[in-house]
């Protein structure tokens, strides 16, 4: 079957970035908003394989246009609907944890799931469910890790040899400990309580490591860039020498960005599945390994 490459509006850099890695023709999805607020969406019709790129960051408007763009591709002929979201929203609401709540992650397997043959995404936000494929029952469904990325970034800086990886929190130990394996380097975790959205305590019992070291903080998000500011302030005290942070998809304000630096990390840096001033990590190589299939069936 042949494949293209379909691109959401404002994503068109990493899009093409997937398309050329893939060897694949792209085409812009067009998109008009009446008065009203409703949309008026244009595809251009494939017939093959449609690949479709739509990170899901500040996700609302952008739902209702994937799930636009996947009627529109089926009526034009599509045999196979790929969604290629670097980020996929509402992964984080996996439980009702008060009364009266959207299980929010369950309602995007039911929304997203009947629209598309496979999903494709990068370090979704998975705590309570072992895979994506819960999230997608009977649907093709991958969790790209870009674990080894980070690693190649880090261990081609001069600045960063022998540094030493952070986890701010036991839940980032799964990319901070594949990054550090991938990079032949230390790593250390600290633990986190939560008290509200930008209100959290930080504890690091191996702070002392970073002693006369680079020190680089690896997370999958940084939305406030709170946890990170705290975990700089007790590298600082424990004398570390260079402080770095490493997200795998950055949401932070400018203002957030700037309390960071304030904190002590000289550099933000992310990966391009989110647009973030911080972009220096391109996922295009690991999304087109994943699918070179679907290009070449």
């Amino acid at each position: 079957m042949e494949a293209s490459v379909h691109i959401y509006p404002g994503q068109e850099a990493p899009g093409k970035r997937l398309a050329d890695q893939l060897g694949l023709l792209h085409h812009s999805i067009d998109i008009h908003t009446f008065p009203d607020g409703e949309s008026l969406l244009r595809v251009v019709p494939q017939s093959g394989t449609v690949v479709l790129y739509a990170s899901l960051y500040q996700p609302n408007a952008k739902l209702i246009h994937i799930l636009q763009a996947a009627q529109a591709f089926r009526d034009g002929g599509a045999q196979r609907i790929v969604l290629v979201c670097p980020y996929l929203c509402y992964m984080r609401q996996d439980k009702a944890f008060h009364e009266g709540e959207a299980v929010s992650q369950r309602l995007m397997g039911t929304l997203l799931g009947p629209a598309f043959d496979r999903i494709v995404t990068v370090d979704p936000h998975l705590h309570r469910v072992s895979s994506l494929s819960e999230v997608f029952p009977g649907r093709d469904a991958d969790a790209l890790s870009a674990a080894a990325l980070i690693a190649q970034k880090v261990a081609a800086d001069d600045t960063l040899e022998g540094a030493i990886l952070v986890g701010p929190d036991g839940e980032s130990e799964q990319w901070v400990g594949a990054a550090a394996r991938a990079a032949g380097l230390d790593y250390m975790v600290a633990t986190k309580e939560r008290f509200g959205d930008r209100e959290v305590r930080v504890t690091l019992p191996e702070a002392g490591q970073a002693r006369g070291r680079a020190a680089v903080i690896v997370d999958d998000l940084v939305s406030s860039g709170t946890t990170m500011q705290r975990c700089a302030e007790i590298l600082t005290q424990a004398g570390a020498k260079h402080i770095e942070a490493v997200a795998v998809h950055a949401v932070c304000s400018d203002k957030d960005f700037a309390a960071m630096k304030a904190a002590g990390i000289a550099r933000l840096r992310s990966c391009d599945g989110i647009l973030h001033k911080s972009n220096d990590i391109e996922l295009a190589p690991l999304l087109a390994e994943a699918l070179e299939k679907e290009a070449r069936p």
